[in-house]
């Protein structure tokens, strides 16, 4: 406050020595009160200050940005010098006005003034504000002109502007053309480097500094290198300047500084530690904690650190709340989510956008959509940048046609999206696939001359990529100046995701070559094309790859390297990292490795792992549930299979379609076609898929009637039949024996529904009309296939010769099988079957030595019964296996008393006389014994 005693001298009695005190007053002054006290004191006085009084105003006002009350300074003072004009064009860039910053450059220069060093420096920070480099390049020309370029102040500057545009060879040539650099003028070169596509030389340039030119690093240095640490996520140079940092002393801000970059390198356990040991923490210091541990999904103790801040009064800060609620939506803790709501509004930022759209997030990542609404119309003053921040939190939350409606109503409010808003909005249009509004976009965005824009071209390629329109999308890619390399994850991850692994791999090997440094995002995108191409060797050096660049630690990577090595085979090295003790695993993790057991035949494991993952205390999700349920349809288990029922309708999944499918087709599978049909019917959004799972059902349990009628119900509802359903019903034709029927509905796949057979479908007919011993119908429409007959053509011939005993056209058939599969032992044994028939056991016997001749051997058959508690499979040979109790039993015995059933009333009722329940409760008595 300033003191009003001090004030009352009248003018004229002020002497040039009386500046003194008002420049001491302006200089202290912490409040814009003051300074208004101060300059309202000499308009009522009449006293007219000088220059420097004036400079001292102007720069008063600007550190409180307010440029209004100083452009009125200014403009009060006739003929203002060049330190003034200095001063104003410096307070428009401290305000962020950066264009009236250089509006007065400009003015400056019509009134043939003559700019100093000074007067450069402040127009450059104000060209890098807006980064306008055509502009920035027109004052470097006129800096050179004067001579200044080799100034320290103005060549700093010039390094810092051409750094922060991207453009680090000139901003090398500046630096290397200045005679005396001091540590400001290496702390912007090492900043520039830390933000480019090859932070290493940083590195080199942090060594350079202290040994070519004996210059000591300060904190600013070692914060400006930081970045490039993180971007590099190698844990080895953090930890060699962690130990630069304790043998020196540093501020605070250095060892926040190392928090950081520990947790973006994936040790969050150090990060801690330097935490724990830390003298005076600050509120930065707590805030860069808890961000730490978000980065790298460690919400609980995100929730923790901000409770134990609450318990012992620690200044809370935005970013601190920041990650509190981000840790709330992960968690979908809505109680606890409410409670940062209310201590925000006690701090009075709850209204700031920087927690406005996290708590948007939080509210409808927890369902409350309307009270996430409720919180954006309550916003006051909304601008472009609360509207695109509120679009980007309903689309983050799974929420994308909330997100289409909010942008529809900014557009109605006369708004106009800047390039924030289109790289909120681009990835919605890509989640519902409305190429139609993209192209709106895009068009806007060539018309608004930001479709140039690093994060506008990259949410551009990945709209249009995922909606599979890769002809825009790699015309905008080429057309790109600056690609970053989230723009060629977008590419390599869309390929990917279409089933192209040749483009995905041809995307990451240009990626290498033109230097862009690939990211944990690259390998996510990468390393499921491996998977896709079935190349184990391919895998393993993606893997070697994601090791050299530090990505190991990274969850995602490590997810996606787990799903590769099962889909290739490679159960055991999944299983491996699976295991990693300081992996962190989540529900990506869990269902990863859940389906890599499904997929690789061991439903008994994937049973297993998932009432593991629930003991985990992570909650099994819809893919969970999805990948499951194959296991129990795998082992025929209906005592697994209703489990899992029972928990999709616990956790509230029925409603869900995909979840329906795969329980009609579980269900199916374990000889419960009622259940299927059941659930089937009471579906309230049926899909393509939920049909043909029926029409499956009904084929594969032989009701061709019933398959035949399902098929006709799907086209009188106005279902879109596909190849899938027409593979379907034929198959339940051809177990019928409906040969008319079968050759009316293939034929009309052509005919009536624009549909090409493919193979599945030509083995189908091949194998009902091979069955009705039709075969010169059977080899015409061989012989008539647009395309090459594969081994389940051959196959299904070769079969029909058996029921036929045709011995020349099994051997016919047999001749084209061998080129196809050699090392199939099946056909040889079924030709061996047909001689045999046929009474020609010379050549049974012949085939059969041939067999062995070759190291063929035939795969014993296997079939499931679900007894009691436990599920045994019967072998060829008669040996039995229990998957759950490891109980040898010869399933014979139980064949002979089949009237045993799955649920004990049918077992009631078909009484003692079969010998049902005395083998059950035998069974059963092995059972309890063997536990």
């Amino acid at each position: 406050m300033i003191s009003t005693n001090s004030l009352r001298r009248p003018f004229h009695s002020l002497s040039k020595s009386y500046y003194h005190p008002y420049l001491t007053l302006l200089s202290s002054s912490q409040r814009l009160n003051s300074v208004l006290q101060i300059h309202g004191h000499l308009i009522v006085s009449g006293f007219k200050p000088d220059n420097t009084l004036t400079t001292h105003l102007i720069n008063s006002y600007s550190c409180f940005q307010k440029c209004d009350l100083a452009r009125f300074v200014f403009d009060s003072t006739p003929n203002p010098p060049v330190i003034l004009w200095n001063s104003m064009i410096r307070a428009y860039t401290r305000s962020n006005q950066h264009k009236k910053a250089l509006e007065m450059y400009h003015n400056m220069l019509e009134k043939s003034l003559e700019p100093d060093k000074y007067t450069f420096t402040f127009a450059l920070k104000a060209c890098t504000g807006i980064l306008d480099f055509q502009e920035a390049v027109s004052i470097h020309c006129e800096i050179v002109d004067k001579g200044l370029e080799c100034d320290v102040f103005i060549g700093t500057g010039l390094v810092d502007m051409y750094c922060k545009m991207g453009d680090l060879d000139l901003a090398r040539e500046v630096f290397d053309r200045m005679p005396n650099k001091d540590v400001v003028a290496w702390n912007a070169m090492i900043a520039g480097l830390s933000q480019s596509s090859d932070p290493s030389e940083a590195f080199e340039f942090f060594h350079n500094m202290q040994l070519k030119s004996g210059i000591k690093p300060n904190s600013v240095s070692l914060l400006n290198l930081f970045p490039a640490v993180s971007e590099l996520l190698d844990i080895r140079p953090c930890k060699s300047f962690h130990g630069y940092v304790i043998r020196r002393v540093f501020p605070q801000a250095v060892l926040n500084g190392l928090i950081d970059v520990y947790s973006k390198c994936g040790n969050v356990d150090i990060a801690r530690l330097v935490f724990d040991r830390m003298w005076g923490r600050d509120d930065v210091a707590w805030g860069t904690m808890m961000a730490g541990y978000a980065h790298n999904g460690g919400f609980c103790q995100v929730l923790e650190l901000f409770n134990h801040m609450k318990r012992d009064n620690v200044k809370i800060n935005k970013v601190s709340i920041v990650s509190a609620l981000m840790a709330a939506a992960e968690m979908r803790d809505l109680e606890m989510g409410k409670d940062i709501h209310d201590f925000a509004i006690q701090q009075g930022i709850d209204s700031d956008i920087l927690v406005a759209t996290p708590l948007m997030t939080m509210y409808a990542k927890c369902g409350e959509l309307e009270k996430a609404k409720k919180l954006f119309v309550g916003l006051q003053g909304r601008d472009v940048i609360a509207w695109s921040a509120a679009i980007a939190a309903f689309a983050q939350s799974g929420h994308p046609e909330e997100a289409l409606s909010l942008f529809q109503d900014m557009l109605k409010n006369n708004l106009k999206p800047n390039r924030v808003t289109l790289a909120s909005v681009l990835p919605v249009c890509a989640e519902v696939l409305s190429v139609r509004l993209g192209k709106s976009l895009h068009c806007y965005a060539i018309k608004s001359d930001i479709d140039s824009d690093v994060s506008t071209g990259t949410a551009l390629v990945s709209m249009y990529a995922k909606c599979q329109f890769f002809t825009p999308a790699m015309t905008i890619f080429k057309r790109m100046p600056r690609k970053g390399v989230v723009m060629w994850n977008a590419l390599i991850t869309a390929y990917t995701q279409i089933g192209d692994p040749f483009r995905a791999m041809e995307m990451f090997c240009q990626l290498q070559l033109c230097g862009e440094r690939a990211d944990s995002g690259t390998m996510v995108g990468v390393v499921p094309a491996c998977a896709l191409l079935g190349d184990l060797d391919l895998g393993n050096c993606i893997h070697g790859l994601v090791k050299k660049c530090g990505f190991q630690s990274d969850c995602h990577v490590k997810n996606a390297l787990i799903d590769m090595y099962a889909k290739c085979g490679s159960l055991s090295s999944a299983e491996s990292l699976f295991n990693e003790t300081e992996f962190t695993k989540d529900e990506v993790s869990w269902n990863a490795i859940i389906a890599g057991y499904v997929q690789n035949g061991r439903a008994k494991e994937a049973i297993s792992a998932f009432h593991q993952m629930k003991l985990a205390a992570l909650q099994p999700n819809l893919v969970t549930i999805v990948i499951i349920l194959p296991a129990a349809a795998c082992l025929a288990s209906v005592k697994e299979g209703t489990s899992f029922h029972a928990y999709v309708i616990q956790m509230g999944f029925q409603s869900n379609t995909i979840v329906g499918n795969a329980l009609i087709d579980m269900y199916a599978k374990c000889g419960h076609l009622d259940f299927s049909e059941k659930i089937f019917n009471d579906m309230e959004y049926k899909d393509m898929i939920s049909w043909n799972s029926m029409l499956v059902g009904f084929a594969v349990h032989g009701q061709a009637d019933r398959a035949i009628a399902f098929f006709s119900l799907m086209q009188e509802s106005d279902v879109e039949v596909d190849s899938v359903s027409f593979v379907s019903v034929l198959s339940a034709c051809r177990h019928a024996g409906l040969i008319d029927k079968g050759r009316k509905i293939f034929y009309s796949m052509t005919k009536e529904h624009n549909l090409d057979p493919d193979l599945e479908h030509y083995a189908c007919m091949v194998d009902l009309l091979g069955r009705a011993g039709l075969f010169e119908e059977t080899l015409d429409l061989i012989q008539t296939m647009p395309m090459e007959p594969d081994a389940g053509i051959w196959g299904a011939l070769l079969s029909a010769c058996r029921m036929h005993s045709n011995v020349k056209l099994g051997e016919f058939a047999l001749d084209h099988l061998v080129k196809i599969e050699p090392q199939n032992p099946a056909h040889y044994v079924v030709l061996s079957s047909i001689y045999s028939q046929s009474g020609r056991w010379c050549d049974a016997k012949n085939m059969r030595l041939k067999m062995n001749e070759t190291g063929l051997k035939k795969t014993p058959a296997c079939s499931w019964v679900e007894v009691g508690k436990g599920v045994f499979g019967e072998g060829s040979k008669g040996s039995a296996t229990s998957y759950d109790a490891g109980l040898k039993l010869s399933v014979s015995d139980l064949l002979l008393h089949w009237g045993f059933q799955i649920t004990k009333k049918k077992r009631r009722k078909r009484g003692r006389a079969n010998g049902g329940p005395r083998v059950a409760r035998w069974v059963e008595s092995i059972g309890r014994m063997r536990r």
